[in-house]
């Protein structure tokens, strides 16, 4: 581990001087006699609800109301606040991947699982594109970093992205939430929750409807693109039969239209291109495309879940039941251009896709304070996926198509365990062992009208196969505290994701055989201190991963055209320091921020046979993952009379320069900036309603949060706040 300057630092080195940061503002009570609490910053880390303060993880919490009044709508807008985390946006949410320490998989094959796991209210979603829609009553999403198997349900090798809604309330209550911004875009929300029958049921309901024209011109036919249409419901039931016994009924529908296009061109390779794309003129910030094909998505992701939880004494045993439903059908202009040329022929891609999974989990928690505390159980899931890929392929002479029906099955089956054994009132140890057995199986059949590749088709093809994989993941450590303001602990974890296949459109015979699953082990020193009577938590970690077999995304061409190749990459390693800190320095300010320094690189690459790119990367970034990124908040409230208040709100996040392609390609690489934005708000306690004027990006700073390379171009994904840009929202409680 390097620092700035080339220097080497030991991480022991590091933990004293962070311990001695940590004790001094411990020892610093007398200056917070205006201070208030933080108040205490509930997760569920451990499967259990404890204070963030309290469990030995690396944990971000990201509050839902926070979101709501930034205007941070999906998963994608959390990668600002929380360094850690890194997205991977692009035309389609089939096609994005969550990063945690630099660490993630990018693919759209149906044969391979993320290496960051997604969980909403206990429920493992498969896919990572099914999480990366609204975010809607949310209550705090915690960002688990680090290897996260042993509990949570299925294979979480970098991290996990745990969820959790709001839950129905005794009171009758209800809102309705509505915001306008630059661009014709509008956000409505409501909802309505509260006891239903006196003692037995309580529920809640609540729904988003929004759209948005868009930031990016089709100078072709003159239409705005890069927008969206977003219709959902998410209801919950909340049953309590008895004291003994609490069941959970959760029911969701998200229906999402988007015409994000694929790919604005930021840079030509070719002359001949560059003509080609006129009036279109590549650049940096370029928004502009000419495309004679619409590039868009339909995609519905629904749910339903029963969680049931019985109180055995001081036990609680748990089953969450869930089925998940996923449909997206997405268009894609292939060639990204508007005309028909010997040089560039048209290309226009469908597919469709149907998922659907199954899960069960059973869950045993042992009572606290104990001198063991134990959670243990056992877990399944099923999934089934079914896709159809057409391609045409538009010369001058002649019309090619190719079209691939293809599909996996997969079963997960897992036994799990963590306990705490408490030493002493202040030592404690950590244990936890989880065994997992994967079954996958592909099948796949691709009919051309050509018996020879042509431009971006490979001849008709069929195979199928299927793989049985055992593996272990598990937790070591200990924990101290150091008073009762501060703590420490030491972990070693070890990570694994399953087998995977390469399954896609232009999949051929080299791609059958299976990858091995990824595994990787986890070293992690980690510090939670508060001081000032509860007015400043700040919480530290060291860490050290070493992967093997990483699975991940290589670029490769098939007759002319640029694809991807899922690989096992070899080994990577990634390493760093992180730091979160809040401080509510009066009753009136609060100032957040966090600090992470990630250096993730590639140790030895495993050259794939035939490749297109570069296979000098050994010692270069892993993509997605930048040295350097920051946040840094606050937060102003000035009561006034008769309940009112103005609310002052700013934040400022930064990242140091990101290398976006695995083969290192320097013309995919996004420069360091900074986003900064703020808001204003009126509000009214006792008549429930609140005021608020919102700008994003307020500095104007263009960036591309993806760059991805074409046969003769580069192309970047646009994101909403690529330009300066304001907003307003009223919202009135009843």
């Amino acid at each position: 581990m390097y620092s700035s300057t080339g220097e080497r630092f030991t991480k022991a080195r590091l933990g004293q001087a962070i311990c001695a940061a940590l004790a001094l503002g411990n020892a610093l009570p007398a200056l917070a006699e205006e201070s208030i609490e933080l108040g205490t910053v509930t997760v569920t880390a451990t499967r259990r609800e404890e204070s963030l303060q309290d469990v030995p993880v690396a944990v971000s919490v990201v509050q839902g109301e926070q979101l709501e009044k930034d205007n941070r709508n999906g998963v994608a807008g959390l990668a600002q606040q929380v360094p850690t985390l890194n997205f991977r946006t692009n035309a389609s949410n089939k096609d994005t991947a969550l990063f945690i320490r630099g660490v993630g998989t990018i693919s759209t094959s149906p044969g391979v699982e993320p290496t960051v796991a997604s969980v909403v209210d206990g429920v493992v979603y498969a896919r990572p594109g099914q999480a990366t829609l609204d975010l809607l009553d949310v209550d705090r999403v915690e960002v688990l970093r680090g290897p996260q198997g042993t509990l949570f349900g299925k294979n979480a090798s970098a991290g996990a992205l745990n969820i959790v809604t709001r839950a129905p309330t005794d009171d009758t209550h209800g809102f309705i939430d509505q915001g306008w911004y630059q661009g014709n875009e509008s956000r409505t929300r409501f909802g309505l929750g509260g006891t239903l029958v006196p003692g037995l049921v309580k529920g809640s309901l609540t729904g988003v409807v929004s759209s948005y024209d868009g930031n990016v011109d089709n100078q072709a036919n003159g239409q705005e693109v890069n927008g969206y249409n977003h219709r959902g419901l998410r209801g919950k039931l909340l049953f309590t039969p008895n004291d003994d016994l609490t069941l959970t009924l959760i029911a969701d529908y998200m229906q999402a239209h988007d015409d994000t296009p694929n790919g604005v061109v930021s840079r030509t390779t070719t002359a001949a291109f560059a003509s080609a794309l006129q009036p279109v003129a590549a650049s940096n910030h370029n928004r502009d495309i000419e495309s004679d094909y619409r590039s868009h998505v339909e995609d519905v992701n629904k749910g339903l879940s029963l969680q049931a939880d019985y109180f055995l004494a001081d036990y609680t045993l748990t089953s969450i039941t869930a089925w998940r439903g996923w449909d997206n059908t997405q268009w894609q202009d292939g060639d990204r251009l508007a005309t028909i040329s010997a040089a560039f022929p048209g290309i226009e891609d469908k597919g469709d896709l149907a998922f659907d999974q199954y899960s069960q989990e059973l869950r045993l928690a042992s009572p606290k304070g104990e001198f063991v505390e134990y959670v243990g159980g056992l877990y399944y899931m099923h999934g089934k996926d079914e896709e159809t890929y057409r391609r045409t392929l538009f010369t001058t002479t002649t019309t090619q198509r190719g079209v691939a029906d293809y599909g996996t099955r997969s079963d997960s089956t897992a036994a799990f365990g963590e306990a705490t054994l408490n030493f002493t009132e202040r030592f404690r140890g950590i244990a936890g062992l989880r065994y997992t057995h994967d079954y996958l199986s592909y099948d796949h059949r691709r009919v051309s009208t050509s018996a020879t590749a042509v431009n971006g088709i490979q001849p008709s093809t069929a195979s199928s196969g299927s793989v049985n994989e055992d593996g272990f993941s598990g937790r070591l450590g200990v924990q101290y505290d150091f008073t009762d303001n501060l703590m420490g602990y030491l972990t070693w974890s070890r990570g694994y994701k399953g087998p995977a296949y390469n399954v896609f459109f232009n999949m051929q015979p080299r791609d059958t055989d299976p990858l091995k699953p990824e595994t990787s082990n986890n070293w992690e020193l980690g510090l939670k201190a508060t001081a000032l009577d509860g007015a400043l938590t700040a919480n530290a970690a060291l860490f050290h991963s070493d992967y093997d077999n990483y699975q991940a995304n290589f670029y490769d061409s098939v007759a002319g055209q640029v694809v991807t190749r899922l690989i096992n990459a070899g080994s990577v390693t990634t390493q760093g320091a992180e730091l979160d800190l809040a401080w509510q320095t009066t009753d009136r300010l609060k100032l957040s921020g966090a600090l992470a320094y990630t250096h993730a690189r590639i140790d030895e690459f495993a050259c794939p046979a035939g490749a297109a790119a570069a296979c000098n990367v050994n010692g270069k970034p892993l993509p997605f993952s930048p040295d350097w990124k920051a946040y840094a908040r606050a937060d102003y409230r000035i009561p006034l009379n008769n309940g009112l208040a103005v609310e002052l709100g700013t934040d400022y996040s930064w990242q140091s320069e990101v290398q976006y392609d695995l083969s290192q390609n320097p013309n995919t690489k996004q420069g360091a900036y900074g986003l900064w934005n703020a808001s204003a708000a009126l509000t009214n306690e006792h008549d429930g309603w609140r005021v608020a004027v919102l700008g994003k990006n307020l500095a104007d700073k263009s960036y591309s949060p993806m760059l991805a390379s074409g046969s003769a171009y580069i192309y970047r994904m646009v994101p909403r706040d690529d330009r300066r840009y304001f907003g307003i929202q009223l919202r009135k409680d009843f």
